[in-house]
């Protein structure tokens, strides 16, 4: 039986907006649903875990809660987020939905394109981008409800790579949204709630469902099975960085790419991986995973490089019958130059 896709949720929101709340009572009221969380906060904001933790859902053990520390998760891609989803889908109880919580800082654009890795895409889609914001705040004039010190940790964060002003950062959040969570609604009134509604309105071309919340209330049922497959519409919610880098040219920069390079015996591995290092980061290689075939080992050589960090080890022994030799998986951006990486692979033997 072909093994269905499993929906993704991706939670952004500035810090304060609720996002911690909303997911909360989603898994106190699942409904049964076994939800896998993945959250992204970084330095002392790491605490979400352990509310999350006690938070007493049955259909969320604390298994099911992965932590992601090594900073923006928009910004280590390929070093953290897609190990971590790798792992996740190979258990063997497979969740029936990811909940994904970004950082308050985070650009939801990079990772949702994410979900196109050739790894990924065949078993996860983006159900679709929830933004919670906090209404009371936009109707004071701000973005987040300590405007200051979500300022401060941006400047302070050393693994941002992006440095986008506060105004941007939240416009981004919302064009990249499938549905906007104006939380915290009860604080104001009726005309200063529209004024929200007009105020997020305003700071995205594309028009999400907006729906109103208090305390971060909103049924597991309007949260999940939104059925957007938003990795596919990745063109249409550009962030401000992209569109700056654009110059008006096309191109997708967000479609991965990956191959096999197939190759004999490799006689000096430590030479071998080292000189693989140069053709990685000659020819923009994201990731590079396999095995080769050492003479004289009865164990096959597992390979397995993220950007130019390239780790191996003696992982098995070839099985009686299998066809010992070497054998590559290259992943890269689809512009990659496919003929250059394969020869200068092979000239790295």
């Amino acid at each position: 039986m072909l093994q269905q896709k499993i929906p993704t949720t991706v939670i952004t929101g500035f810090l304060g907006a609720g996002k911690t709340t909303l997911i909360r009572n989603l898994l106190q009221n699942a409904g049964g649903k076994r939800i896998a969380l993945i959250i992204n906060e970084f330095g002392d904001l790491g605490v979400d875990g352990d509310v999350l933790k006690g938070c007493g859902a049955e259909a969320c053990t604390e298994d099911d809660i992965i932590e992601l520390t090594n900073g923006c998760i928009c910004c280590t891609v390929a070093d953290d987020f897609i190990p971590t989803m790798t792992k996740l889908l190979e258990r063997e109880n497979r969740p029936d939905h990811i909940v994904i919580e970004t950082s308050g800082l985070a650009l939801p654009q990079p990772l949702i394109a994410a979900f196109n890795w050739p790894e990924i895409k065949t078993q996860v889609t983006v159900d679709g981008v929830v933004t919670v914001v906090d209404s009371a705040a936009v109707a004071a004039g701000r973005f987040a409800d300590d405007h200051d010190k979500v300022d401060a940790l941006r400047v302070e964060d050393d693994n941002l790579d992006h440095e986008s002003p506060l105004e941007e950062l939240f416009e981004d959040q919302l064009t990249a949204a499938d549905l906007i969570v104006l939380n915290k609604a009860d604080l104001i009134d009726a005309s200063g709630l529209q004024a929200v509604r007009d105020e997020v309105a305003s700071r995205t071309a594309r028009k999400p469902s907006m729906i109103e919340a208090r305390n971060g209330e909103v049924a597991a049922a309007v949260l999940l099975g939104l059925g957007v497959g938003t990795e596919d519409d990745i063109a249409n919610r550009k962030s401000h960085h992209e569109l700056e880098h654009e110059n008006g040219e096309e191109h997708d920069h967000d479609e991965f790419d990956s191959f096999v390079v197939e190759l004999g015996a490799i006689a000096d591995p430590a030479a071998f991986t080292e000189r693989l290092k140069g053709v990685i980061a000659e020819h923009d290689v994201l990731r590079l995973k396999g095995f080769a075939d050492v003479p004289g080992k009865p164990l096959r050589l597992l390979i397995q490089a993220v950007g130019s960090r390239i780790d191996t080890y003696f992982e098995r022994a070839w099985a009686p019958g299998e066809t010992r030799g070497t054998r590559l998986v290259v992943i890269g951006l689809h512009d990659m130059d496919e003929a250059a990486v394969r020869a200068a692979i092979a000239a790295a033997v």
